[in-house]
């Protein structure tokens, strides 16, 4: 990352030089600068609750049928600094309901 030697913005890339969008400023790209805005592999799957199949499963009893199995998932609902809120469904009738910390 490089900085405007006159304003201290940060240089943006673009072709061979850096740029800066604020005052105009152009350096040339030093030949050990590498690009990481083409870069892949590194999205991070998320599973949502609808398939039992990838989900852990707990010992939980359902408050409709009261089967001892349900899988569970965690999702942050609130503001980021409240704990995300668990939800279970029950594997025998498929009945969702969350926790609350």
């Amino acid at each position: 990352m490089e900085f405007c030697p006159e304003c201290g913005s940060i240089m943006v890339p673009d072709d061979d030089i850096f740029r800066c969008n604020s005052c105009e400023v152009v350096m040339d790209i030093q030949e050990d600068y590498k690009s990481k805005e083409d870069s892949q592999g590194s999205e991070i799957p998320v599973i949502e609750g609808n398939n039992e199949n990838t989900l852990p499963t707990t010992d939980e009893t359902c408050p409709e049928c009261g089967h001892r199995k349900a899988a569970w998932w965690m999702r942050q609902l609130r503001s980021a600094d409240e704990s995300e809120t668990r939800f279970f469904r029950c594997l025998e009738c498929d009945h969702t309901w969350r926790e609350y910390d």
